[in-house]
């Protein structure tokens, strides 16, 4: 009796990981496919995320202390 009762509540903790990570793949693929529609988007992205810069500009980081 004990051990179903932990089997259904592991069986339950996996149910809603598994609707957790079904919503942040589509999050993942809805962001994606605006990214790859819209290149405003997608510059803006790569900048913010991977610090990327045009030539003719110049790149500060600030750290806070």
């Amino acid at each position: 009796m004990i051990t179903q009762f932990q089997l259904q509540q592991k069986l339950n903790n996996l149910e809603n990981e598994k609707e957790y990570y079904q919503e942040k793949i589509a999050d993942v693929k809805q962001e994606r496919h605006e990214l790859l529609s819209n290149d405003e988007l997608l510059e803006k992205f790569a900048r913010e995320k991977y610090l990327m810069k045009k030539e003719s500009e110049d790149l500060y980081i600030i750290v806070e202390e």
